[in-house]
């Protein structure tokens, strides 16, 4: 009887680990790896990336007029590359919106004076010393006629 025991253990065992084999290879088909994320050509990449750091660059110069119009030139641009096919479906929105805000947060702002000197007024300088001196002497200083 001891023998019947073990040998119903042992076919109960090989039973149900056939059974989870099968299980594990019945539902679980074959995952692929996620697509890659979509990407475009790297001197495009790396043109519209400098584009974009020359407009930075001449708002922190404080020249707000060049930074429009390379604001405007990077618009462009990306709308080019866009229409051509050069920037993948997935990514078009993304860039185009971040360029249009760009374009659109940019203002000419002509640079404001600073405040005008006043005239310095000092001993020989506007405190009329000098006024009536040729009738004084007599004489007349060259191209003064």
């Amino acid at each position: 009887m001891r023998r019947r025991k073990t040998r119903t253990r042992r076919l109960e065992v090989g039973a149900a680990l056939a059974a989870a084999l099968c299980l594990s290879a019945c539902g679980g088909a074959k995952q692929s790896a996620p697509p890659p994320p979509p990407t475009f050509a790297h001197t495009l990449a790396a043109s519209l990336a400098a584009q974009s750091d020359g407009v930075a660059a001449a708002l922190a110069a404080g020249d707000s007029c060049r930074a429009v119009a390379l604001a405007q030139r990077l618009q462009q641009r990306t709308v080019a590359a866009i229409n051509t096919g050069r920037v993948p479906a997935a990514l078009q929105e993304q860039l185009s919106s971040a360029v249009n805000d760009l374009a659109a947060r940019v203002r000419c702002t002509a640079p404001t004076p600073g405040p005008a000197a006043a005239p310095q007024r000092g001993r020989d300088h506007g405190n009329g010393k000098h006024k009536g001196h040729e009738q004084k002497h007599g004489k007349k200083h060259e191209g003064d006629d």
